[in-house]
């Protein structure tokens, strides 16, 4: 990911026992595998078949299948810190089949091509873990479904809604449960029913980052770290060190294409953070449940995510500050210590019994959210510039299939392929208007967030069974 420089710090405060929560440091992920060797950096201008910029999730998915479909190929690819500085080591965790965007694509390309997309994602998860397994990468990696709950009648009408839409999507295997059923599985206090898909894992992203960046250096791929690119041309990529030319320019920096020049109002960078609790003790777990390892959200209209980690932590996020002024992204992960709070609320509200327990970890990144919250996969045959992204948070799978969709249009463009069935699927080539020019940006972001969590205090307090008018209109005006 293209990023900036910044320093790590420590602030906020979770729990008992007197000790502060290390807020920043990249992520609580990063803090635990610890940050990789450094990588050169481009040494003076050169050539490649292939340059990728960004090495987090769609970049080194992107090279490993290019590299495993044509060993010959020269493949370069710049990163403007290390490997998975951006999203991709800061993620939750969450190995899904959601992507975002299918519902308009069923609009603008009929039913059975939105279907066909759902299909490729629900197949992406298995894919993932089939790869983890054939490289032998250990990345705490456990299918143990995804498990949304419902807090509120308004939620539990949009549950039993979303519930109906995957399965007219072909998701047959997806299950809805009860407010018994759901506390069987985790006790969420005062969740009243749930819907369970057993399209997702829980993993660890870094683990997943490291051995993925080892099985791409190894099938012989340069990796070039501390190399901000500053500009993507047809068959250039600008560097302060030099400038790599090849056939094909990837564009793989998701929520920091914004630095890259002329891309300002391309992908909003959103900013979502996160925090980790200190490790649960077995009396909590036995509390809690949650023995399936499912991950874990809810129908909120701003949503929390959450995975029970390897080591016993619950690892736990959310929006927070949506968005800063300008598309400016954060400094190292650190996060407002309002926004550690508020998650903090989140864990005690679904699990009061933790209500003494420490947070020792919080931090944030940014994802891209494009204008129409669409993700898509390009390859411009005049130009050889491609990119992917725009995931709106549901990366971590989405990265693997866009990589794949890069490789078959990459293929198809030098006469190696013809058609496949991931390059006809209907994000393939999408276009999408730019966000609307500063004040106007910041100011539309702030209103819907705030909107959203007025419908979701609403909601709760009301008890009513039918969505906050005033989420329907801010979702409208979003475009989403």
């Amino acid at each position: 990911m293209n990023s900036s420089t910044g320093s790590t710090g420590t602030g906020g405060t979770g729990g008992t026992g007197g000790t502060g929560t290390v807020n920043g440091g990249i992520s609580f992920w990063f803090a635990q595998e610890g940050l990789p060797e450094p990588r050169e950096p481009l040494p003076g201008d050169r050539t490649a078949d292939v340059c990728i910029v960004g090495g987090g999730y769609t970049g080194l998915w992107t090279a490993y299948y290019l590299k495993k479909a044509v060993p010959f190929l020269d493949i370069v690819v710049l990163e403007a810190r290390f490997c998975g500085y951006g999203a991709s080591g800061r993620n939750g965790g969450w190995l899904y089949n959601g992507i975002a965007g299918r519902d308009r694509y069923a609009k603008l390309h009929g039913h059975d091509a939105a279907v066909r997309l759902q299909q490729a994602m629900n197949a992406t998860v298995t894919e993932v873990l089939d790869v983890l397994d054939a490289e032998k990468i250990e990345a705490d990696q456990h299918r143990g479904g995804v498990l949304e709950v419902a807090l509120s009648p308004a939620q539990l009408a949009r549950l039993k809604e979303f519930h109906a839409v995957e399965h007219a999507f072909g998701e047959t295997d997806r299950e809805i449960h009860g407010a018994r059923e759901t506390a069987e599985r985790i006790r969420v206090a005062g969740a009243v029913g749930s819907s369970w898909t057993p399209h997702g894992a829980r993993l660890h992203p870094v683990k997943l980052l490291h051995g993925l960046r080892a099985a791409v250096e190894a099938l012989g791929v340069t990796i070039h770290e501390s190399t901000p690119v500053t500009a993507i041309e047809p068959k250039h990529a600008r560097t302060p060190y030099g400038t790599v030319r090849a056939p094909y320019v990837l564009r793989c920096t998701e929520g920091f294409t914004a630095s890259l020049a002329g891309q300002r109002r391309t992908w909003l960078p959103m900013n979502s953070s996160m925090i980790a609790t200190e490790p649960l003790t077995d009396a909590q777990w036995e509390a809690i449940g949650w023995n399936g390892l499912e991950t874990l959200g809810d129908m909120a209209h701003a949503y929390m995510y959450a995975q029970r980690t390897a080591d016993g932590r619950i690892a736990l996020g959310g929006r927070g500050v949506p968005y800063r002024y300008g598309s400016k992204t954060d400094n190292d992960g650190r996060t407002q210590p309002q926004t550690v709070e508020a998650l903090r609320e989140i864990l005690i509200r679904f699990f009061p019994q933790l209500a003494g327990v420490r947070v020792d970890h919080a931090w944030s990144g940014v994802l891209g959210v494009p204008r129409d919250w669409c993700a898509t996969a390009t390859l411009d045959r005049s130009t050889g510039i491609g990119w992917a992204g725009g995931y709106v948070g549901s990366g971590v799978a989405t990265t693997n299939l866009a990589a794949r969709t890069l490789r078959d249009l990459i293929q198809q463009d030098s006469g190696q392929s013809g058609p496949t069935d991931l390059t006809t699927l209907p994000w393939v080539n999408h276009k999408v208007r730019k966000w609307e020019p500063e004040p106007f940006r910041w100011l539309g972001v702030q209103a819907m967030y705030a909107a959203f969590r007025g419908a979701d205090h609403r909601e709760a307090t009301t008890h009513t069974a039918t969505t906050d008018r005033v989420a329907v209109w801010a979702n409208r005006v979003a475009g989403r």
